[in-house]
Order: C-alpha cells, then structure tokens, then sequence
C-alpha cells in the first residue's frame, strides 16, 4: 500500500489525537520498506512538521527505521533520512531490522543503517538505546 502527505495527515488527526496517552509506533519509518521511497517521506514530513512545531499529539508516536536504510540506499537518501530522523527527535526513534542481508544479522543490518545514514555518533547512540514504554 502507498501512503503519503494526506494519509499521514489523517492518521495525527483521527487516530493519535483520538488517543494522546497511547503510544503509537509507525513502522519502516512511514514506509513499506525496503528503501525509503518518496511516498514514506512525504509521510515523514507531515511528522517532522508536527514534532517540529511541538505538536502535542506527537508526545507518544515513535518511529522505527526497519528496511528504510539497506545497503542500496544512496548518500542522498541516507541524508534525507538523517534529515527526518532529527526533525522527529532522535529520542522518537526506534532501531528495528527486518533486513536479513545473505548472511547478515540484525548486527549487519545496524551497520548498513549506521554506514549509510550521516549521523553523529551521539545520535546512534541515542537511537540504540531507545525503548518504548510498552517494550519494558
């Protein structure tokens, strides 16, 4: 399926602001994955506008970064995906893998996103060391 702008619009609007205390997790950090299409950053621009604003609604939606980065992903999809990555806050997103390269790991997969995504080493740390409330 292909979201965008408008879906994502819809889903702060009706879905999280009907529920502010629930925490919501959007997967492939707006995507389907793997890579990180134009649609999914079109639904990552609608969050990082809200997150940048201080939007309340966006107090308990996380988002995981699971097949966004794959060792396709060029220098200007990593940079864009740095870009939403600290729009949303760092604190907001959630390392995740379903990317299982030919012999890989989730360890494999950690270093594609961390090879291919220009962040500071504060940021990755930050970003392995998330845990959302219901994942304790």
């Amino acid at each position: 399926m292909n979201f965008g702008a408008e879906d994502a619009r819809l889903f702060l609007d009706s879905l999280v602001g009907a529920a502010p205390s629930i925490e919501v997790l959007v997967a492939h950090f707006g995507g389907a994955g793997p890579g990180y299409p134009a649609q999914a950053d079109e639904v990552m621009a609608v969050f990082g506008a809200a997150a940048e604003r201080g939007d309340p609604r966006m107090r308990s939606v996380y988002f995981d970064v699971a097949t966004a980065v794959t060792a396709e992903t060029t220098a200007e999809e990593g940079a864009l995906v740095a870009r939403r990555i600290r729009q949303v806050g760092t604190g907001r997103v959630l390392y995740g893998s379903d990317l299982s390269p030919p012999g890989g790991s989730i360890r494999a997969g950690w270093e594609i996103f961390r090879d291919r995504t220009p962040l500071t080493a504060g940021e990755l740390r930050t970003i392995a060391g998330n845990v959302t409330r219901f994942a304790r």
